[in-house]
């Protein structure tokens, strides 16, 4: 059975631009259903919103496991937050994973989420799961990607241990310094270590 993603806390007004965004993938899919439906697995910044609430990201990063023609141009919606004012949401058509530390079951993992106006049928939109996205971050690893993973331990959605056997099964298939990787899931480690030593004084 298909495991659902937790409770999300993307911000009402984020929701809905990102639901427009995806509607409008959608409907670049062309009239009727599918032979099957196409998955959107989201990556990046809008998942971590919508799993922690946190930063909110201007693009989404989504693979598509179909090749859809998409207009970047029609993939941008402007949206207001209460306390922000102006956004813009778009959906990164240059998105590419190939350079990411990603699990060869990343996407067949991912968490369905219902999206409001968006037919599962046709495309169906998935979260990346928690751990599946802070092992993404390992390979840039910039002082955001870190934080972001930081964002997701004290949600309790990631732990060390977890952190450490995903990206190990996932390092094989990763071309590149993979003594920096091995470092830099060290360093993730201690972070959270760090976080549970300070809730624990708490």
């Amino acid at each position: 059975m298909k495991r659902r993603a937790p409770e999300l806390k993307a911000h009402p007004a984020y929701a809905a631009a990102f639901a427009q965004v995806m509607k409008r993938v959608e409907a670049a899919l062309g009239p009727g259903k599918p032979a099957r439906p196409v998955v959107a697995a989201i990556a990046g910044g809008a998942a971590l919103h919508f799993y922690t609430g946190g930063r909110i990201s201007s693009d989404v990063d989504a693979s598509l496991d179909a090749r859809v023609l998409l207009d970047a141009a029609d993939l941008r919606v402007a949206y207001e937050l209460p306390d922000g004012g102006p956004q813009m949401l778009y959906y990164d058509t240059q998105y590419n994973e190939s350079f990411a530390l990603m699990h060869e079951d990343a996407k067949a993992d991912a968490l369905p989420v219902q999206v409001q106006g968006v037919d599962p049928r046709r495309l169906q939109v998935r979260l990346l799961t928690p751990v599946d996205l802070a092992v993404s971050k390992l390979s840039r690893f910039s002082e955001q990607d870190r934080e972001d993973i930081r964002a997701l331990a004290k949600q309790g959605l990631v732990t060390e241990a977890a952190l450490r056997r995903r990206a190990a099964e996932a390092l094989p298939n990763y071309v590149g310094n993979l003594a920096r990787i091995r470092n830099c899931v060290d360093i993730a480690c201690k972070d959270m270590a760090g976080l549970r030593s300070r809730r624990g004084k708490k």
